[in-house]
């Protein structure tokens, strides 16, 4: 099976169709191998799901060895959301090679992110027309509120988690997401964790998965 962004993909199902699908997306400077691991820990919980973990689709400008959905340098606010909707125009046909290749309905697929992953994860699902089961988002935020309340297409289930100790995409970002979706009568959940910095902890990792299991199983 091939995608349009390189990817690594997790099946433990072998030849049998998955019932349903998750795509990964990293975090800036990051690839699709290194949130692969989160994949590896919920796959031996998940056995009819597959794992779609792509690298993002441009080098990342600070990392070489990395990748970026977007440039964050020296960007004005415009300007992000320019080159993030090019992103989310590339996870779209990610999106729709896995409905294809497993012979997907949208309501099987759910879009998990962390930091710049979760920030396209969040735009690309909302703003879709065959709504995707959900969203589950890490240390994350909305791109451009204004852009989301004015394109919004479906409303999948949401949960979103952030340390507060987080001093790259402080947690206030996600207060502003809360704010949007309980605005707008969105189905949202959330988790702040103490003393946590921008990563994903342990709690976050089970957190996601009882998620899924309600949404897929």
């Amino acid at each position: 099976m091939s995608y349009s962004l390189n990817t690594t993909v997790i099946n433990t199902i072998n030849k049998q169709k998955p019932d349903s699908a998750i795509i990964l997306c990293h975090g800036y400077g990051g690839d699709g191998k290194d949130i692969s691991i989160l994949a590896n820990y919920w796959k031996n919980y998940l056995p009819k799901t597959v794992f779609i973990c792509p690298d993002a689709p441009e080098k990342c400008a600070v990392s070489p060895t990395g990748y970026q959905w977007f440039d964050l340098l020296d960007q004005t606010k415009d300007e992000i959301l320019t080159k993030s909707l090019v992103a989310e125009l590339k996870l779209n046909n990610l999106i729709d090679e896995v409905k294809s290749n497993f012979d997907l309905s949208s309501n099987k697929i759910i879009l998990c992110g962390f930091s710049q992953g979760c920030m396209i994860s969040l735009q690309t699902g909302l703003k879709r027309e065959d709504k995707i089961n959900s969203i589950i988002g890490y240390s994350g935020k909305v791109i451009d509120v204004k852009h989301i309340e004015n394109n919004i297409r479906s409303k999948p289930e949401i949960i979103l988690m952030h340390g507060d100790k987080d001093e790259v995409v402080p947690v206030s970002f996600l207060l502003e997401a809360k704010e949007l979706f309980n605005k707008m009568n969105y189905k949202i959940h959330t988790k702040i964790f103490e003393n946590c910095e921008h990563r994903i902890p342990q709690e976050g990792s089970s957190l996601g998965l009882e998620f899924i299991k309600k949404q897929l199983y």
